[in-house]
């Protein structure tokens, strides 16, 4: 078992990585401070990169990817729900901290002994706005899922006490992913109204207001440790790459990803100056996710433009069970239109991983045979 302990406790090796911002440093050296031999506690909020199953306990949700060739490579070879050919990130992180990946929030009965060990939140389409993904019919808003965690609170406050239940949230660390689809699956769609409505300057207002809103509550049901992952270069990933004539990323939309994560990093500065306690930190994917797009054979891939499943963008972008495969799964940094590959959550866990837990290596995460 990985001790937490060792939880960002280097602030010189994290000041060299990519993924945490200077001006974070300083409040997340000691995140973490179980009594030695403690195992981490992990809450996982977040989108279909995040996402473990579920968006199947929603009847009417177009979101799902709980059919074939989703899970191809994860363990079974079965579609779990993830949106990938195996594992997402935080699966990666988990095994490499020793603990089960948290189980999706909906699969659990809030009396169950599983709500004190970690739960995953995450629903595919889900984005900051109540009204992103509004097409899925079903989804799990950041606002829901933290509905969800305000109910897994109370669960807990009857299960074990309220002074237990503060401390198991204060020193659990919440990873947030969000943001993504409000881009992708509201502001770049110019059929939605808000990529008509708001300028782009009104619109990161409002996804920053309401963010901190988002944060502020998690603040107030005890959260005191969390990590938000930036969002990566969407303009590189497949489904805005063949909007372009040439093939290449969209130079806009990354520029608004990058004012998206400056804003966001401002947010988390203010909130950790003037919340008593909090310790909230800024984890910036852009740079590691653009490296590996654009110098693909330094990670052992081939191709990083397109997906290996090869999808119809003009339906949606995901792969279908009568989609072709391509030959060599771990050859291709993108799965379908949208998320990454096994492969590739490989080499953005590792690296993330190194840089929030430095010290003595756990093992790594076991490869997936070549395909």
């Amino acid at each position: 078992m990985y001790k937490s302990s060792n939880f960002l406790n280097n602030s010189t090796k994290i000041s060299m990585g990519a993924f945490l911002q200077l001006n974070a440093i300083f409040f997340i050296t000691h995140m973490v401070a179980f009594s030695s031999g403690a195992s981490i506690v992990t809450f996982i909020f977040g989108d279909s990169l995040t996402e473990v199953g579920n968006n199947n306990y929603l009847q009417m949700s177009l979101a799902k990817s709980n059919f074939p060739y989703y899970g191809v490579d994860y363990q079974g070879g079965m579609a779990t729900g993830r949106f990938t050919n195996g594992r997402t990130i935080g699966d990666i992180i988990s095994e490499k901290l020793g603990i089960p990946s948290p189980p999706p929030f909906l699969s659990l009965s809030l009396n169950d002994d599983a709500i004190l060990k970690g739960i995953n939140y995450a629903s595919g389409g889900a984005g900051i706005l109540n009204d992103t993904g509004l097409y899925f019919i079903e989804r799990l808003s950041f606002g829901d899922q933290i509905d969800n965690f305000n109910k897994t609170k109370d669960a807990m406050n009857r299960k074990i006490g309220l002074d237990a239940a503060e401390k198991l949230c204060s020193e659990a660390i919440f990873f947030i992913g969000i943001g993504s689809n409000d881009y992708v699956n509201n502001y770049l769609q110019p059929f939605l109204a808000d990529g008509e409505q708001y300028t782009h300057d009104e619109f990161i207002g409002l996804l920053i207001s309401t963010l901190g809103e988002q944060f502020m509550r998690l603040y107030q049901l005890g959260a005191r440790k969390m990590v938000f992952h930036g969002l990566g270069p969407l303009g590189c990933i497949p489904s805005q790459r063949v909007k372009s004539k040439s093939g290449q990323c969209l130079k806009q939309v990354n520029k608004w990803v990058i004012q998206f994560n400056s804003k966001v990093q401002k947010l988390i500065a203010t909130m950790n100056r003037n919340l008593s306690g909090a310790k909230l930190a800024f984890a910036d994917t852009y740079s590691a996710v653009w490296d590996l797009v654009h110098n693909p054979a330094a990670y052992g891939f081939k191709v990083s433009n397109t997906s290996c499943c090869n999808v119809d963008t003009s339906i949606g972008g995901l792969c279908l069970p009568n989609s072709k495969l391509c030959k060599n799964r771990t050859e291709y940094v993108f799965w379908d239109a949208f998320h990454p590959s096994d492969a590739a959550n490989v080499v953005l866990a590792n690296k993330f991983f190194s840089i929030l837990f430095p010290g003595p290596d756990p093992p790594s995460p076991t490869p997936l045979p070549a395909h």
